[in-house]
């Protein structure tokens, strides 16, 4: 960002020179020399060195850069004035933490100049943070905010198509960063249709432009035919990339319809509308290359697929040249094919007729087998009535002999059965006795003397007291 302020070349051999122009003095003015410009910075730069001792000096970092040299430089600024600062790699590696744009911190520093260009800078000793800086408080506030809302959730964002129909690209005209894209589509996939939505991206209304583009863009994506979006622009201090950090255009980002790539800055840089986006590329050249990937990869694809192509061609083609050749050997004259078509006619109507006089034939057979069939079914009823009346005797007789048999059977059991009556035995000299209660007594030695018993004769009942028990 600025020049490496490492000791250069100073004055000429002499603190000063006097000109041949100068020997002669005009008139009425007293000779003076004449200093040269190296020796007038190192004059200055001794002046501020033995003026102003080695002090505290408090800011925010901006403008930010590690050189290869492992020298950084960046501007301490406050809210009305800003200074250049160098910090040599001895210095710088020994610090405990990373500086970066935004921070505020105090710079124990040496005031001087650096010659080569009369810039006035702080030569930094050493470094220590004093609190973040008013803009990076301001994105940690709003990124803080707008993340509580959800509106950086993974679940919202949208893939990517793989093949787009035309890449839309929010950006200024004169921005390095859309020559990059350009140059990285037209390599990646040249026949891939750009659709440019012009916005500034830096200064007083590039927050208003470019929340407008990105909403012309979504209005105008189906009319246009574009499938996805890139907000890009190349690096730059935090203040130069202030205007990707607006709320607004994060809501815009987000609610555009289609799927959005942010490429804004470098890899280290990021902003609010990055954590809005769909997908995040560290730079304007990824953006592009994330966009073009499937397209790209089909193009590799279809290098890998043209050889298989290729052969799977010369296999058909002689498969075909193989069918060419038997249907060839197949192809007679039309007369000859006449010919076999009318000798094959007459086979077939020959072989017609033989099927119709064997179906005949054997429909014939099955009909007059059907009447003989019919002939020895008919009914005979005089033979019949023979049968019938044989049958009716028989009939007769069985019926009369198992009635006989019946009744000599039955005449038996009721003599048995009257053998053996309740009433019989007791006509034999048996009774039955009862206690009270009816239950009749199988065992003296149950009835206790003096208990009422009832008995029962073959003609009448007794009802009588136990006076005493016997045994048998």
């Amino acid at each position: 960002m600025f020049p490496n302020p490492s000791p250069h070349p100073g004055a000429h051999a002499g603190a000063g020179y006097a000109p041949e122009s100068a020997a002669a003095p005009e008139q009425g003015f007293q000779s003076a020399p004449v200093l040269g410009v190296s020796a007038l910075n190192r004059m200055a730069r001794e002046a501020l060195e033995s003026a102003l001792p080695l002090l505290w000096v408090g800011g925010e970092i901006s403008n930010l850069t590690r050189a290869a040299s492992g020298h950084v430089y960046f501007t301490l600024k406050d809210a009305n004035a800003q200074v250049r600062c160098a910090m040599w790699r001895n210095r710088a590696q020994l610090l405990p933490f990373r500086p970066e744009n935004g921070m505020r911190v105090e710079a124990r520093a040496l005031v001087t100049l650096y010659e080569a260009r009369g810039d006035y800078q702080l030569n930094v000793e050493a470094l220590r943070p004093a609190g973040i800086g008013s803009l990076f408080e301001a994105f940690n506030r709003l990124k803080a905010k707008l993340a509580a809302e959800g509106l950086f959730d993974p679940a919202h964002r949208r893939p990517l198509p793989r093949f787009p129909r035309a890449v839309g690209i929010v950006t200024s005209p004169q921005a390095a960063a859309l020559r990059d894209v350009l140059v990285t589509l037209r390599r990646r996939a040249p026949h891939l249709p750009v659709v440019l939505y012009p916005a500034p991206v830096q200064g007083a209304d590039a927050t208003s432009r470019l929340l407008g583009a990105v909403q012309l863009a979504g209005q105008r994506a189906a009319r246009d035919g574009v499938d996805v979006l890139l907000l890009v622009r190349g690096g730059g201090s935090i203040e130069d990339l202030w205007s990707f950090n607006d709320e607004a255009l994060a809501r815009a980002v987000r609610a555009c319809p289609l799927p959005l790539v942010c490429g804004v800055g470098h890899e280290t840089d990021f902003t609010i509308a990055d954590f809005a986006a769909d997908l995040r590329a560290p730079t304007p050249t990824g953006a592009a290359e994330l966009v073009s990937a499937g397209w790209h990869a089909a193009r590799s694809e279809l290098d890998m697929l043209a050889p298989r192509l290729q052969r799977a061609l010369e296999r058909r083609l002689e498969s075909l040249a193989q069918r060419v050749d038997r249907a060839g050997l197949r192809l007679v004259h039309p007369r000859e094919r006449l010919r076999q078509a009318h000798s094959d006619l007459q086979r077939q109507a020959q072989r017609l007729r033989q099927a119709m006089e064997r179906q005949l034939e054997r429909a014939a057979q099955r009909s007059t087998q059907a009447q003989l069939r019919l002939a020895a079914a008919a009914p005979r009823p005089a033979r019949e009535q023979v049968r019938l009346d044989t049958l009716a005797h028989r009939l007769q007789r069985v019926g009369a002999s198992l009635l006989s048999e019946r009744r000599t059977r039955l005449s038996t059991l009721s003599a048995h059965l009257e053998h053996l009556a309740p009433g019989a035995v007791l006509a034999r000299g048996y009774a039955i006795a009862r206690d009270a209660e009816g239950q009749v007594l199988r065992n003296a030695a149950d009835v206790p003397a003096g208990a009422a018993i009832s008995v029962q004769l073959a003609q009448g009942s007794l009802d009588t007291r136990v006076v005493g028990q016997r045994e048998r």
